[in-house]
């Protein structure tokens, strides 16, 4: 078979399978009278063989050794050829975001694309100083995209400039709180903490779900973290989490801080102190708790939190007898 039909047929260029021969890659067995390559059909398969190797990504010296060495293993260069894929598709996802990114932000010229790629590349920074002055500058150049601030905010260790990202995915509006939504579920506790924390600074009342759903995680201080914030709104549902902080002395002023001011509402207060004094452990080992539930009783109105006051200024534990006594005391007092 002559040279022109063995490219109509393989979908090989003449040039290329010319190229083949040049190299010694693929030589034709035969010539014509006339001096033409000649191709027999054990070349053809062997051209089929060289574009299969090829297209997997093995250069065409790597192909010549496959096809003549017959010592020639390929698992060492496969695992090679798969790195190095590997590490193309990692750059070439990387661009593809970046560049899905700056669409999102709706860049009206050049300007406003070098902005936003400009902020993409400070938020990756590895100074702290740069990360936090590109969250706060996000909200005043081109719009930064809030997938990139919401993907920063869950990944930022330093406190300063998780601040400013957190303040920066406040700023950004919608679209936030679903991207959070699903930092709630990460498998990483660190990234559903700062999940939570971020959607607790969201003002408006749609974030009230989210956090009311975060109060069944298996995470304590997903939990807290939202009880907390419910709590400041004023969501009721907050109660047994807030309890339970009390009770197991997490962050347990805050806790209590938040159950008196939801004990301001006359409907919560006797709710919020019958549960309170329904968690009084008993017994030498359980004072301190008891301890920090009497404090949280001092800011809860009505006759069931001084009653249990009372019970507790008799406590065997004098720490206990001692700050129910004195509480006592301020109430009487008000």
């Amino acid at each position: 078979m002559l040279i022109g039909d063995v490219a109509r047929r393989s979908g090989v260029s003449a040039r290329m399978l010319r190229h083949y021969d040049s190299l010694g890659l693929v030589r034709p067995t035969g010539r014509t009278v006339s001096g033409y390559r000649e191709y027999s059909d054990e070349d053809i398969r062997r051209i089929f063989h060289v574009e299969s190797l090829r297209s997997l990504g093995l250069s065409l010296r790597d192909v010549a050794r496959a096809l003549d060495d017959p010592g020639f293993r390929p698992s060492e260069l496969v695992d090679d050829l798969v790195r190095q894929t590997q590490e193309r598709i990692a750059v070439e996802t990387a661009l593809l975001t970046r560049l899905r990114r700056i669409g999102a932000a709706e860049p009206a010229d050049w300007e406003d694309v070098l902005q936003v790629t400009a902020l993409l590349h400070a938020l990756a920074s590895e100074s702290a100083v740069k990360r936090q002055r590109a969250a706060l500058s996000s909200a005043a150049q081109a719009p930064m995209p809030v997938e990139a601030l919401v993907e920063a905010v869950l990944s930022e260790t330093d406190p300063n400039v998780a601040g400013a990202l957190r303040w920066a995915v406040v700023q950004a509006g919608d679209g936030a709180r679903e991207l959070l939504a699903q930092g709630l579920a990460s498998p990483v506790a660190e990234v559903r903490e700062r999940a939570v924390r971020c959607i607790a600074e969201i003002p408006d009342e749609q974030a009230i779900a989210p956090l009311q759903s975060a109060l069944t995680s298996s995470d304590p201080a997903v939990r807290g973290h939202a009880a907390l914030a419910l709590g400041a709104r004023g969501e009721a549902d907050a109660v047994p989490t807030l309890i339970d902080m009390i009770v197991e002395g997490t962050n347990d002023v805050d806790a209590a801080d938040a159950l008196g001011a939801l004990a301001t509402r006359p409907a919560l207060a006797d709710r919020i102190a019958t549960a309170l004094v329904g968690r009084l452990p008993h017994g030498p080992l359980e004072s301190a708790a008891r301890r920090r539930l009497a404090q949280a009783l001092a800011d809860i109105p009505g006759t069931t939190a001084s009653r249990a006051l009372t019970d507790l200024a008799r406590d065997e534990d004098p720490a206990v007898a001692l700050t129910a006594a004195y509480i006592l005391t301020l109430r009487t007092a008000r």
